[in-house]
C-alpha cells in the first residue's frame, strides 16, 4: 500500500524505511491509489510545465486586460521597468508570476497548483529558477511531484480552498509548494524541504481571502508575485540549514485553526478586507451592472426572434 500522505512526520519514516527517494512515494501513490501509468504520470507533469511555463511567456507577451479593467498588463510593466528594486532576477521573478495570474484572470489557460487563483506563484518560481540554476526538465518533474505530495498534507490538515481557508490556504498552500520544489531542485534533504515549507506557513500565516468585486483579480494577481518572493526566501532560509522552531506538521496544522475560526466575509465571499473598502464597493457596483447589461444585450436577439 503507498504511503497516503497525512503527514511530513510520515513521509520522512516512509523515506527512510523504504530507502527510497523523495519524489517516488508521490509518484508510488500516482501509480497505486489513482491507478496511473508511470510513464503517463511524467509525460503529465512534463505537459503541466509546459502549460504553466506557456502561461508565463504569455503574460508577458500578449496584451493582458481582464473585462473589469482592473488586469492592464501589470506583468510586462513590471518587466520592463527600468528600475530594479533587488536585481534582475527578483524582478523577472515577480513579472513571471504576475504574469501567469494575469493569463488566468484574462481566461486564459493555466495550471491550477493548486487552485487557479494561485496559478502564478508555481510558474513564475520554476521558470525563474530554471534560468538561474539551469535545472534539468527531469528535475523540474521531480519537484513537481514533491510539491503535490506536499499539497496533498495541506488538503489533508487544513485546505487548499480559500473558501475554506483565507487566501493562506491558497497563495499560501502555493507558496509552500513552491518553496519545497526550490530545495529539493537544489540539492536539499528532506528536512531541509519540510523547513521550507513551514517558514512559508509561518510567514503567510492568517492571510484572508478578500476578492474585490468577487473576482479573482484583486488583491489576488499581486499576492502571487508576493507569495513567489516568499517562496525563495523560505527556501533560501531552509537550505541555510535555519531551523524553522516549529515542525512543519505543527504549522499546517496551526494554518486550519486559523482558517477554522476566520470569519466568513474574509473567505471568497467579497464582504470583508479589500473588497469591503469605498473603492472596492464602487468597483464591484460597476461590474455587477456591465455584467447586467451584456447578459441583457446577449438576450435581445432570442427576444426578437419570439
Amino acid at each position: 500500500m503507498a504511503f497516503l500522505f497525512d503527514s511530513f512526520e510520515g513521509w520522512k519514516k516512509y523515506l527512510e524505511e523504504n530507502n527510497v527517494k523523495t519524489f517516488e512515494p508521490v509518484l508510488e501513490y500516482e501509480v497505486t491509489e489513482k491507478g496511473n501509468n508511470p510513464t503517463e504520470i511524467w509525460k503529465g507533469l512534463k505537459d503541466a510545465m509546459k502549460v504553466m511555463f506557456e502561461a508565463v511567456e504569455t503574460g508577458l507577451s500578449e496584451d493582458m486586460v481582464s473585462n473589469s479593467g482592473m488586469i492592464n498588463n501589470g506583468a510586462k510593466k513590471v518587466f520592463k521597468s527600468p528600475i530594479s528594486v533587488l536585481n534582475p532576477e527578483f524582478q523577472k521573478l515577480i513579472a513571471r508570476a504576475l504574469a501567469a495570474k494575469e493569463v488566468n484572470s484574462c481566461m486564459g489557460r493555466v495550471v491550477a497548483a493548486p487552485t487557479a487563483g494561485a496559478s502564478g506563484i508555481i510558474p513564475g518560481v520554476l521558470y525563474t529558477l530554471r534560468e538561474i540554476h539551469g535545472i534539468d526538465e527531469d528535475t523540474l518533474a521531480e519537484s513537481l511531484l514533491i510539491s503535490a505530495g506536499i499539497g496533498l498534507i495541506i488538503e489533508k490538515k487544513a485546505s487548499l480552498a480559500g473558501a475554506v481557508g483565507g487566501c493562506q490556504a491558497e497563495t499560501g498552500s502555493a507558496a509552500a509548494m513552491a518553496s519545497g520544489a526550490l530545495v529539493y531542485c537544489l540539492g536539499g534533504d528532506f528536512s531541509q524541504v519540510c523547513n521550507a515549507v513551514a517558514v512559508t506557513i509561518q510567514c503567510m500565516l492568517g492571510l484572508v481571502c478578500d476578492p474585490v468585486a468577487g473576482l479573482v483579480e484583486v488583491p489576488c494577481v499581486v499576492r502571487n508575485a508576493s507569495a513567489a518572493a516568499i517562496a525563495f526566501s523560505s527556501a533560501q532560509i531552509a537550505i541555510s540549514s535555519v531551523d524553522a522552531v516549529i515542525p512543519v506538521d505543527e504549522c499546517i496544522e496551526a494554518m486550519g485553526e486559523v482558517g477554522m475560526s476566520m470569519e466568513n466575509r474574509y473567505k471568497e465571499t467579497a464582504l470583508g478586507g479589500l473588497a469591503a473598502t469605498k473603492t472596492g464597493q464602487s468597483i464591484s457596483k460597476r461590474v455587477l451592472i456591465d455584467d447586467i447589461e451584456i447578459i441583457e444585450e446577449e438576450e435581445d436577439p432570442s427576444d426578437q426572434k419570439a
